[in-house]
């Protein structure tokens, strides 16, 4: 196929504002919340999903109280959510071979690190490149995964391994994990957990779809313990409350352990013997980007701030 031909009448008939439309209409199913989304009156909006069906000769939209699209207008919209990703890349491709960090970089989390870290980047960063906006939103890892790949987030920070097709994965530390339990639990005695301590105790885990949680499941099957299938946490702050009220063990990273566990507090962490237990962080973005290199100082920078820290596991 000859792209340098000259435009055929249909592609002489579509333009960027219909597929921007026809996405939002995607995500919204509803012509008013749709134009809303993209600051244009309703009949603007239903006018040009008009055009773009009579270009294409086919039927994009079930019109009635809600607008879904037909069978045919989501494989359209997910095509032009993909071509939209690749024009805003076209326009950042100016610099891009440099790596120094500005403009606004759109970082999605897991709430299991953003709290714990992020406070410490955000002042990090702010001194080094004054023109550079970090927005942050924290969701679950396979939410951030689909905001990537739909272009809400332009990276995303969170525990490997992540099932990201298409995208790059940046290594960037290993952070140790720590058994906690109420101070008054007999393992509060030990210096260093071996695996053997933990036979016949109840573990305490996040709810499913986190890493960490499937982490604490292997821990519990590797070293015979159980895992309190009646009780599942909604954040660290919630498992590590129920450890210090003796409904278990908690497995906890050690930046949240550094925050949020104090001497004299009703729950104590221990490390496992060895750092035998860890979880592994990665700064992830769509692969061929055009700021790839400032996504790669910003891994830098982020491994900078936990060795800052005091974590240095590569």
């Amino acid at each position: 196929m000859d792209l340098m031909a000259s435009p055929s009448g249909f592609e002489q008939q579509i333009n960027l504002r219909q597929l921007r439309y026809l996405v939002a209409l995607a995500q919204e199913a509803s012509f008013t919340r749709a134009a809303a989304l993209v600051g244009v009156s309703q009949p603007s909006l239903s006018q040009a999903i008009r055009q773009f069906e009579e270009a294409l000769g086919a039927p994009l939209v079930e019109r009635g109280a809600r607008a879904f699209l037909t069978p045919l207008g989501r494989e359209v919209a997910e095509r032009a959510r993909r071509i939209l990703l690749e024009v805003r890349d076209l326009g950042e491709l100016v610099g891009a071979g440099d790596a120094v960090l500005l403009g606004t970089i759109r970082l999605g989390v897991t709430p299991t690190l953003g709290a714990y870290l992020l406070p410490r980047l955000v002042a990090r960063l702010h001194q080094q490149f004054h023109d550079l906006r970090v927005h942050v939103r924290e969701n679950q890892p396979a939410l951030l995964v689909e905001g990537l790949a739909a272009g809400r987030h332009d990276v995303i920070l969170a525990q490997l391994p992540l099932q990201a097709p298409g995208a790059h994965v940046e290594r960037l530390f290993r952070e140790p994990l720590h058994l906690a339990m109420a101070a008054d639990h007999p393992l509060a005695r030990r210096a260093a957990i071996d695996r053997a301590d933990l036979a016949g105790q109840d573990l305490l885990t996040l709810q499913r779809g986190y890493r960490l949680a499937e982490q604490t499941i292997a821990i519990a099957e590797e070293a015979g313990a159980r895992v309190r299938e009646d009780y599942e946490g909604t954040s660290l702050d919630a498992i590590r409350q129920m450890a210090g009220m003796g409904m278990g063990l908690a497995v906890l990273p050690e930046l949240y352990v550094r925050q949020e566990i104090r001497p004299g507090d009703d729950v104590v962490a221990r490390p496992f013997r060895g750092g035998r237990h860890y979880r592994e962080l990665g700064l992830l973005w769509r692969s061929g980007v055009a700021r790839a290199a400032a996504y790669q100082r910003l891994a830098v920078e982020l491994v900078a701030c936990v060795e800052d820290i005091g974590i240095s596991y590569r």
